[in-house]
């Protein structure tokens, strides 16, 4: 099997030169750049499997690289952000990151978070039956198969992560889950993250799917414990 790709974006020298070892080390092909657009056309030339991203970049910010990354297809991607930065962190996690790593950070962590991103993208996840029947309520439809939901009348632009979570909360209608809970169940238990990934993944896919999300009628907040999906 050919040696996974992974792209570091990175304008610090030190930290592309230490991760790219990190990464060898363990086997993966790496490229770097310094900035926006010359991560870009790496890319272009050879699709990465991840790609590791600084938010704080020249030319083109981390923001608008992952924007277009996406437009060459699903590309992994995990964040790297200042500590201290949680908006950037919230609003990487709400356009769709897998992951992220604040600053500074041990590059064996980076690694293991790499390789558990990688391990959910090239698995399917265990909350899904593709042979399962679609499932329909008032003004929604999830179909596990094709991996759509129609939703007041038109197909929901959903990322993988967001049906995933969909479908599984779908499939045990009623139960409340903690986000910890949905964090092993949906992410995996070997994800590093907390559970912001869960509340920002929520609100997403609310706007997604509900009529009114500031009034959600399918996922349903249970304050002080976690979500559930009440079937109408």
């Amino acid at each position: 099997m050919a040696a996974q790709h992974i792209l570091i974006v990175d304008d610090e020298p030190s930290i592309r030169e230490v991760v790219a070892l990190y990464l060898q080390r363990e086997g993966f092909t790496v490229d770097a750049a310094a900035d926006g657009r010359s991560a870009l056309d790496l890319a272009t030339a050879r699709r990465p499997d991840l790609v590791v991203l600084d938010l704080m970049l020249p030319e083109l910010d981390g923001f608008e690289v992952y924007r277009r990354l996406h437009g060459l297809g699903d590309v992994p991607v995990i964040m790297l952000t200042a500590r201290g930065a949680e908006g950037e962190r919230v609003s990487g996690l709400e356009m769709g990151a897998d992951d992220y790593v604040v600053k500074p950070f041990s590059p064996s962590e980076l690694v293991a978070r790499v390789k558990a991103v990688l391990r959910r993208v090239n698995q399917l996840s265990p909350a899904i039956d593709p042979l399962a029947a679609a499932m329909v309520f008032t003004d929604l439809r999830i179909d596990p198969r094709a991996r759509v939901v129609e939703a007041l009348g038109r197909t929901a632009a959903l990322t993988a992560r967001e049906f995933d979570l969909l479908w599984f909360l779908a499939r045990h209608p009623g139960m409340v889950f903690t986000r910890s809970q949905l964090l092993d169940r949906v992410w995996g238990i070997g994800f590093f993250g907390d559970a912001s990934n869960v509340t920002v993944l929520v609100r997403r896919l609310r706007e997604k799917i509900e009529r009114d999300p500031s009034q959600p009628q399918f996922i349903v907040t249970v304050w002080g414990v976690g979500y559930k999906f009440e079937p109408k």
